[in-house]
């Protein structure tokens, strides 16, 4: 058994090192192409924070039920199994990346998410993971 593991170990490794070019060889006229191209720093460091603010599974839980639906904190918690405070506060992290808003109906406020792009990167997102 053990033997099986490490030769499954090895195999593994050897797909890593397979995924790398054998010798160094530049492409300039590639490199000349997309040069100007590429994501800004600054760019990168937004959409990083971006799927960082998504890579927590709770805030992914509260996403999955405002692409069903608009709720009130109260009924988000409840649906959650969160308290409210937990629940705002995430709702909190999720607002300050823009991807859910909230208007106020007199004492209660509802969620919702931000805009199409915010629906459409969560849709596309389960798509990827489903298709395995």
């Amino acid at each position: 058994m053990k033997k099986d593991a490490d030769a499954a170990i090895d195999k593994n490794e050897k797909k890593v090192e397979d995924a790398v070019c054998d010798i160094l060889c530049v492409h300039h006229e590639v490199i000349d192409k997309y040069s100007n191209q590429l994501i800004t720093l600054d760019r990168a460091y937004s959409l990083a924070e971006l799927f960082k603010t998504l890579g927590d599974p709770t805030r992914i839980r509260i996403m999955d039920a405002l692409a069903k639906s608009e709720f009130c904190v109260c009924d988000l918690a409840e649906l959650l199994g969160l308290s409210q405070s937990a629940t705002s506060h995430q709702l909190r992290v999720l607002r300050n990346s823009d991807l859910v808003k909230y208007r106020r109906e007199g004492k209660m406020v509802y969620y919702s998410v931000h805009d199409s792009h915010v629906s459409e990167l969560y849709r596309q997102g389960l798509e990827h993971i489903d298709e395995g």
